[in-house]
């Protein structure tokens, strides 16, 4: 009698681990795409890549002309305009020359400054994603877990029913200690769900710091109007786990450590690394722009001098002067010399930061890339062994205590130990598409690739083809 009520109600590992089919609730997709739409920091970006084309320009045009206007030797006792020969009134327009070709070197170096931002975004963006991709899957596993407990708590409702009914009829070998067993599990079951339903709350709260389109309104244009009947964050999420694909799988599902060449080679077009190229170029040319500092400024100026007649009534002639002035750079070593070397210095740090951040890509690659294939071996096992057997132990529970033949405690023992299986199943499946998505990020050519899922997908929790 035991069995059939167990069997009937239908909570084995094949229906705790169908998906269900309700698709309601915020997909990973959407969430990474809200994240980057409000995300405030690209908007700033942006601004700042303006301000430094605007800069370039700017910096690329000659200073604006000086324009000077005065009298000159007037006479200091009588103040009077024709009283002496040399008397006149002046006006002077002077231009300055930069050194060299400084000014175009100046406006290059600006513009390549500028060209570092969009790839600045675009790593921002890879950013973005693997954060929301962390906190969705964490969501999605506490989600599911709580499923799955609560599907099996109704069985563990049903035992403790049916050994209080075996109990107080006093068939069967049911023992007291039988009944508060099966309480004690009941209130395990309630702790845990108590316990995943802290970390889904936390995980959401996280997600609606990417996500809110209240946020999103006070700095972007049409947000207010676009999301204002719709929720910024629901309080699940898909039910469906996606199933990512992964970039390169031939290269890093295997147990063969890749070369660190073979490695770089797909790094080298990474967004991070293509901004620090250009931060590399713009300080080349600040090199360049330091050694203009050997060459002179000049400094051309013209004036004129009117004078008016003398106190005779004779007509003096106006005068008109010109000139140019221009330093020369003689004493070099504490100055030029020590700029320019600064200047190859910081280009030479910038080259470090470049083979710094490749280092820590590839050797973080590698963690992943073999946690991965650890994370697929354990994926086996459960699919292939340990799931399947854990049912049969549960089903040789049931049929032996049934039967008469068996102990309550084993009944119990064992199907705690198939929920957790299932549990650490489906923490499995999660993780390693947490590994897929940080593998993804290091050889994507755009952020769409990092969670990018496959065309076939089967109903089974996080299967991958």
């Amino acid at each position: 009698m035991l069995l059939f009520c167990l069997l009937a109600s239908g909570i084995s590992l094949s229906s705790t681990m169908k998906e269900v089919k309700d698709k309601t609730g915020l997909s990973l997709k959407s969430a990474v795409d809200m994240a980057i739409k409000y995300d405030p920091w690209l908007q700033a970006n942006k601004h700042q890549q303006d301000s430094i084309e605007s800069t370039s320009i700017a910096a690329g045009t000659l200073p604006d002309p000086k324009v000077s206007i005065g009298v000159a030797n007037i006479a200091a006792e009588t103040f009077q305009f024709d009283q002496e020969m040399m008397t006149q009134f002046k006006v002077g327009v002077s231009q300055m020359i930069p050194r060299g070709d400084s000014l175009a070197i100046k406006q290059r170096q600006l513009n390549l400054m500028a060209s570092a931002l969009p790839f600045q975004r675009e790593e921002r963006k890879a950013q973005i994603t693997i954060i929301i991709s962390q906190l969705w899957l964490d969501i999605y596993k506490a989600q599911q877990s709580i499923a799955l407990i609560e599907k099996d708590r109704a069985l563990f409702e049903q035992l403790a029913d049916i050994a209080q009914a075996s109990y107080a009829s006093a068939i069967g070998k049911t023992r007291q200690q039988d009944i508060v067993r099966a309480q004690l599990e009941l209130t395990r079951l309630d702790d845990r769900l108590t316990m995943l339903k802290q970390q889904k709350e936390m995980r959401l709260q996280k997600l609606s710091e990417w996500i809110n389109h209240w946020f999103g309104s006070k700095y972007l244009a049409n947000v207010e109007s676009e999301m204002s009947s719709k929720s910024s964050l629901k309080s699940d999420v898909s039910r469906q786990l996606p199933v990512i694909k992964m970039l390169f799988p031939d290269s890093f599902l295997d147990k063969n450590t890749s070369t660190v060449q073979e490695l770089s080679e797909y790094l080298y077009d990474h967004p991070a690394i293509l901004a620090v190229e250009q931060k590399i170029k713009a300080s080349k040319s600040g090199i360049e722009l330091a050694k203009q500092n050997y060459k002179p400024a000049w400094n051309l100026n013209a004036g004129y001098g009117y004078r008016a007649e003398d106190s005779s009534g004779r007509e003096r002639a106006d005068l008109f002067s010109i000139g140019v002035s221009f330093d020369i750079p003689l004493f070099t070593g504490n100055r030029q010399d020590k700029q320019v070397r600064s200047a190859i210095a910081n280009t030479s740090a910038v080259k470090t930061e470049k083979w710094m951040m490749m280092r820590k890509m590839i050797a973080s690659a590698e963690i992943h890339r073999s946690h991965l294939n650890r994370l697929m071996e354990r994926k086996t096992l459960y699919n292939t062994k340990l799931l399947p057997q854990m049912h049969d132990q549960v089903e040789a529970s049931l049929t032996a205590y049934t039967n008469d033949d068996g102990d309550f405690a084993e009944v119990v023992r064992s199907k705690i130990a198939e929920l957790n299986a299932a549990i650490d199943s489906l923490v499995i499946e999660v993780e390693i598409q947490k590994n897929i998505v940080q593998l993804n990020y290091y050889f994507m050519k755009g952020e769409q690739q990092i969670v990018t899922t496959q065309i076939n997908q089967t109903n089974s929790v996080g299967a991958i083809k």
